[in-house]
């Protein structure tokens, strides 16, 4: 029979050492210079092409490395960059689209900073779909011009055709950019821009193929929302635009099904198609019986976002048919871009070995997909019949294991009732105490969590990992972190503190280790968004807390001040969703084991004096269903596992929780729903454009809108602080406000750290002294103090 055509979407970029981390901050810091960070990225794209074709892939993806974020290296291959990131000489031309691009426009508009060029805002970033992975978001203005202003994505596949390569350079197109962008200034319809756009791409298409591609993978993964009808109808003239005689496209579609967009998927003038069935297996008989003849069809068979081993043999028989049918015309591949598991997971040796067995990363998804081809043709050699016993062993052991099946997780689950999941009282009860317990003033003062995570924090975290340094030893040197942040929380007049996390390598990996249930990497790094990486533990397992996990460290914090000191915790959705999680039983499940254990850590930390509690839940919308049918359900679930973590505690304990850059208009009654006394989010890089739903919606908890950008080194004025919070005093009553960065402060210095807090408290006074009347306004309710609000508050300064 004919072979079936083998690829991959996209390879992880960071190197199995995070060496583009490394060299990035090194660049960043004037450490190296451009020259050997360029050596760097073009050693671990050379790497990752051996690696893909070794494994016996036809194709290598080309286009899928970036410097920060694939779709911010779109936006400067479009010349889409704003005024504030170019050099300032050239500001003022105000040129359109700006041609001038270099790595330090792209570091600029990343992260408001880079060695030349001025400081300003960075541009915004935000979830990329359901995943943890973070994008910058690109902006729109109208009319705005577009045109082939960077030459990254072009060079790097003249670079992997030179080496003998069959390169297929990977882009994301022109729909899902439109739709995964932002207006700036007067709102206005995005898609108006197509017309603008479509001979850019037309520009990039016809230099890919002068650089040697015969196949362009471009990813439209909106065609999995729920999209507008003026959306879908765009796809078919923008691809008649798009169609290249010298180029076979290849249209990708990852993370669900296409559903009411599969006609206008299917019709497009495209060589092929790409869909996801790890998501969504149910389309592929549909997309069978009405796809066109002469079009290839991609699967996506192989769990590009989650590391268990394959089923090879479910998979031999669900494609069968496919087989049968298309001949020639069937690809495979993972289901999306490998960018959200680890590289390679031969280096870890350390791992429990019947663990070990389930489980595969990028390197090994490679071999998976050239295995299942071979299977499918029939002609499989030692290696694909190897790996075929290899997985239906790995399937046995799952199945049988008592490592991951614990019958009395089981019964304590079918043991909960619906009142464990509310609070004793409505917050309007529960606040009138807290504020009695705490006695805080008017725009109270705190932070997310976390102080920086120094190089010396590191180091003795590493020397006690390896055997360097006693317990006695860490515990003293961490109690000294804890001191200092202390003081220095005291010092910068905070009003409710935090002990600082400097024994947390990750707010998901430090609970998961103290777990059953899970398990844990040495180099299992992932990007998150730039030179961040995240190592997320693998839950293979049900979930037990086998003793308490944060309490020791909080006791000491608190006996160092008579200020309240908040126990820190993550959420189980977050726990959830920033793990690799056991995929033979419901997600919702495993939430509830988890929500479980972590409400034993909450009632002790109540027990042992905690009068604020913080459940970090930065994951709650990142776990959203793509499509609108399925999101009352997981809704539902995802609340009910917070409540049953949070509502075991007394009325007068205060629980906050945290979320940062995501959407949260559409979800915004959910989030209520949790019933936290306060919610902390992010309002600085989305310009207070997330506080607009807490604003509409008339949240009756308490808030913080996060006031500075804790990702920037840039150190926040008092005024643009004063600004956020006058604007959310204008439609939420003033005692339900809180002052805090937007995030955890982990990544930053201490001398930033401390110049940004030393800021934060004083525009907190500010507004203090703009609210606080000689009558005692703090003492006020809520109903007179909102009637004494100006209409309009004044800009300080004006």
């Amino acid at each position: 029979m004919h072979p079936i055509t083998t690829h991959c979407l996209g390879f992880p970029r960071i190197g199995a050492d995070r060496e583009l981390k490394k060299a990035l901050e090194a660049y960043w810091q004037g450490d190296i210079d451009e020259i050997a960070l360029q050596n760097t990225g073009r050693e671990l794209r050379h790497r990752h092409w051996r690696l893909q074709k070794q494994a016996g892939l036809d194709w290598v993806a080309t286009g899928d490395f970036a410097w920060y974020d694939q779709v911010l290296t779109l936006s400067a291959t479009l010349g889409n960059v704003p005024l504030r990131h170019r050099r300032e000489e050239e500001q003022a031309t105000a040129q359109e689209p700006y041609t001038d691009v270099d790595l330090d426009t792209l570091f600029r508009m990343a992260r408001g900073r880079a060695p030349t060029g001025n400081a300003t805002s960075a541009s915004e970033m935000t979830k990329w779909f359901d995943t943890n992975y973070h994008y910058l978001v690109p902006e729109f203005h109208p009319d705005q011009n577009f045109t082939l202003s960077y030459q990254q994505i072009i060079e790097e596949t003249r670079e992997a055709v030179a080496l003998g390569y069959a390169a297929k350079p990977v882009i994301l197109g022109p729909l899902s950019y439109l739709w995964l962008g932002k207006e700036t200034g007067a709102e206005f319809d995005r898609l108006t821009l197509l017309d603008n756009l479509l001979p850019a791409y037309q520009e990039l298409l016809q230099s890919l193929a002068d650089a040697g591609a015969s196949w362009v993978q471009i990813d439209e993964p909106i065609l999995v929302l729920d999209l507008p009808v003026q959306w879908q109808q765009a796809f078919e003239g923008a691809y008649h635009r798009l169609q290249n005689r010298q180029l076979n496209l290849l249209l990708a579609t990852y993370f669900d099904g296409l559903e009411d967009n599969l006609s206008t998927a299917l019709t497009l003038p495209v060589a092929g198609i790409h869909i996801d069935l790890v998501r969504a297996p149910e389309q592929l008989a549909p997309v069978l019986d009405r796809l066109p003849a002469h079009k290839v069809l991609s699967l996506g068979v192989v769990d590009g976002r989650n590391i268990w081993r394959h089923d090879l043999r479910r998979s031999l028989t669900q494609l069968a048919e496919a087989r049968e049918r298309l001949g020639n015309r069937l690809w495979l591949a993972p289901s999306c871009s490998l960018l959200h598991v680890p590289v390679d997971l031969a280096r870890e040796e350390t791992l429990n070995p019947e663990l070990k067995s389930l489980l595969a990363f990028a390197t090994q998804k490679l071999t998976e997909v050239f295995s299942l081809a071979r299977l499918l043709e029939g002609r499989a050699g030692a290696g694909a019949k190897t790996a075929l016993a290899r997985s239906d062993q790995a399937l046995k052991t799952r199945r049988q294991s008592a490592r991951i099946h614990k019958p009395e997780v089981q019964a304590r689950l079918a043991a909960v009732t619906p009142a464990d999941a509310q609070r004793h009282s409505p917050f309007e009860a529960r606040i009138e105490q807290q504020q009695t317990a705490l006695n805080l003033p008017l725009f109270p003062t705190t932070t997310i969590g976390s102080f920086p995570q120094t190089a010396d924090i590191r180091r003795v975290r590493r020397d006690y990992k390896a055997g360097q340094c006693t317990l006695e030893e860490y515990q003293q040197r961490m109690r000294a972190e804890i001191a200092h942040a202390i003081a220095q929380q005291e010092a910068l007049g905070l009003d409710v503190l935090v002990h600082g996390e400097p024994e947390r390598n990750d707010m998901v990996e430090y609970f998961g280790e103290q777990l059953d249930g899970y398990a844990f990497t040495r180099f299992g790094w992932v990007q998150s968004y730039g030179s961040r990486c995240v190592k997320p533990p693998i839950i293979y397992g049900d979930v037990t807390r086998p003793a308490a996990m944060t309490l020791d460290w909080w006791r000491y914090a608190q006996s160092l001040t008579q200020l309240p000191v908040k126990g820190m915790l993550t959420g189980p959705i977050t726990m959830l969703c920033w793990s690799f999680v056991r995929d033979d039983q419901p997600r919702e499940i495993t939430a509830r084991q988890l929500a479980l254990a972590l409400r034993e850590e909450v009632v002790d930390l109540e027990r042992a004096g905690a009068r604020v509690i913080q459940i970090d839940e930065p994951a709650l919308r990142e776990g959203l269903p793509l499509r609108r049918r399925a999101r009352s359900h997981y809704l539902n679930w995802a609340v009910e596992a917070f409540r049953l973590c949070a509502s075991g505690v007394r009325d007068d304990t205060q629980i906050h929780t945290h979320m940062c850059y995501s959407e949260f208009n559409d979800i915004i009654e959910a989030i209520a729903a949790l019933d936290a006394d306060v919610i902390t989010i992010e309002t600085s890089r989305s310009h207070g454009e997330l506080l607009r739903a807490f604003e509409d919606f008339h949240y009756p908890n308490d808030i913080g809108p996060g006031v500075y950008d804790i990702h920037s080194p840039n150190i926040p004025e008092i005024t643009a602080m004063v600004e956020v919070l006058s604007r959310a005093a204008r439609d939420l009553p003033v005692e339900r406000l809180w002052v805090n960065p937007d995030c955890g402060l982990k990544t930053r210095n201490w001398p930033e750290t401390e110049a940004a807090l030393s800021r934060m408290v004083a525009a907190a006074r500010k507004m203090r002294r703009l609210y606080e009347t000689r009558d005692g306004a703090r003492a006020l309710g809520g109903d007179e103090l909102l009637a004494r609000q100006p209409a309009s508050l004044p800009r300080v300064g004006a």
